[in-house]
C-alpha cells in the first residue's frame, strides 16, 4: 500500500474522531486547538506524498480547508465530518485500486 493511501486512512480516522459532536469539541477544546494545528500538518504532509505517488489529493485539501476554520463552533463540526466521508473514500478508491493492480 501507498504512504499517501496510509495517510489517508490516518488524517479520515482523526477527521472522524474530531468530528463527532461533543467528544470532538471536547478534544479540541481541552488542547487548546492543537488538534487542528497537527491535522493542517498531517494533511499538508498527505497532499505532499499524494503529488508524489499521483494520487487523489481533494480529501485532504478540504481536510486543510477545515483545519483552518474548525475553530467555528457546528461549522468545524460538519466540516469534520465531510472532510472525513470524502478523505476515507479516497483511501478506499486508493486501496482497490492498489490491490487490482496486483492481481
Amino acid at each position: 500500500m501507498r504512504t499517501s493511501t496510509i495517510l489517508k486512512w490516518i488524517t479520515g480516522g482523526l477527521e472522524a474522531l474530531l468530528g463527532i459532536p461533543v467528544l470532538g469539541g471536547i478534544i479540541i477544546l481541552s488542547t487548546a486547538w492543537t488538534p487542528l494545528f497537527l491535522m493542517a500538518i498531517l494533511h499538508i504532509v498527505t497532499i505532499v506524498f499524494a503529488v508524489r505517488e499521483d494520487e487523489t489529493k481533494a480529501g485532504n485539501i478540504i481536510g486543510l480547508i477545515t483545519s483552518v476554520i474548525g475553530w467555528i463552533p457546528f461549522v468545524g463540526m460538519v466540516m469534520h465530518m465531510i472532510s472525513a466521508v470524502v478523505i476515507l473514500l479516497d483511501a478506499y478508491r486508493a486501496s482497490t485500486k492498489t490491490y487490482h493492480q496486483h492481481f
